[in-house]
């Protein structure tokens, strides 16, 4: 498959693909990004002979089995960990029911618990599909500092659990 092609679908499918995955990893940004990441290397080898006929729902689907194996691998370890350690508990917590995977995505990038500066990083991020070093220079900052704003966005929302 053509390299020029891949990249269209990964500008044209990443935000949808990545906001579905963010769902199923419960918020985890960065599970979620590299389950997606993952998700377009394995089309890259799996479509060498051409694309499905719903590439967006392959690399969907990809993603989610890619972050649901990591997330049975952390359960599996937290369960050992507990075993030999039983003060340590394992948490959870419940999805609001948001119908549409980038609606609800649009609201944990802008969570009001969030600086409006990284809301709209984020958001340019996770849904635009806006490189780090290109937010930086519409924020006019150095692109280590709008890299640094986005962990901390991200941080936040996990630890809070938005």
């Amino acid at each position: 498959m053509a390299g020029h092609a891949i990249e269209a679908l990964f500008r044209a499918e990443r935000a949808r693909v990545l906001a579905s995955t963010i769902r199923v990893t419960n918020g985890d940004f960065e599970l979620a990004e590299e389950a997606v990441q993952d998700a377009f290397a394995a089309a890259v080898e799996a479509w060498r002979d051409g694309m499905p006929e719903e590439p967006r729902g392959w690399l969907v689907l990809a993603a989610r089995n890619k972050a649901v194996d990591t997330i049975r691998r952390r359960i599996k370890l937290r369960q050992i960990v507990a075993a030999e350690d039983p003060t340590e508990t394992a948490v959870t917590s419940d999805l609001v029911a948001v119908p549409d995977d980038r609606l609800r995505l649009i609201f944990t990038c802008c969570h009001p618990a969030l600086a409006p500066e990284a809301q709209i990083a984020l958001t340019l991020r996770t849904l635009g599909g806006l490189t780090t070093e290109e937010i930086a220079r519409a924020f006019l900052t150095a692109p280590p500092t709008m890299a640094q704003r986005l962990v901390r966005a991200k941080s936040k929302i996990k630890e809070a659990r938005i």
